[in-house]
């Protein structure tokens, strides 16, 4: 069975709800579990905050946190997830924030970085991950992937 239906299953045996804020992934995380059959059950919001502007309007991040740190940052990320919780009143909540590239990059932050928030309850927890550099797309799935590992292993 793939990860995303395993993860649906788990969420309707423990009778969980799932809400995701997703911005270099644009929505494909959501996507992903979407395409389960009977992931209405689970899941109850999917957002895309791609830019700065819908980060800090509807995912009430506050301007001086990507002023100071970036859109790219830990602290970035995890105020997208502490806020989607509050959005959503979802058990389990996500979020992703990276640079998918090609562009974008640089010394301190390169292509390939990527944050994914996790919150169960009370629990937050903020990965930060480095993809390699093979393209857009490579960066997107890669990213995906290890969000549903995330979910499983914290379910």
């Amino acid at each position: 069975m793939s990860l995303n239906k395993k993860i649906v299953s788990i969420l309707k045996k423990k009778k969980l709800k799932l809400a995701i804020a997703e911005s270099c992934t644009g929505g494909l995380l959501s996507s992903s579990i979407t395409s389960v059959s009977g992931a209405s059950k689970v899941f109850s919001l999917g957002l895309v905050t791609y830019s700065d502007h819908a980060k800090i309007s509807i995912l009430k991040v506050p301007k001086k946190i990507i002023q100071k740190h970036g859109a790219v940052s830990v602290q970035c990320c995890l105020s997208m997830v502490n806020n989607l919780s509050k959005i959503n009143k979802s058990i389990v909540c996500i979020s992703i924030t990276g640079i998918a590239g090609p562009r974008g990059g640089s010394r301190q932050k390169p292509v390939g970085l990527v944050y994914i928030g996790i919150k169960k309850d009370k629990i937050v927890k903020v990965n930060r991950y480095v993809f390699k550099n093979r393209g857009r797309n490579y960066i997107q799935k890669a990213t995906v992937n290890k969000a549903l590992k995330l979910i499983h292993n914290f379910l």
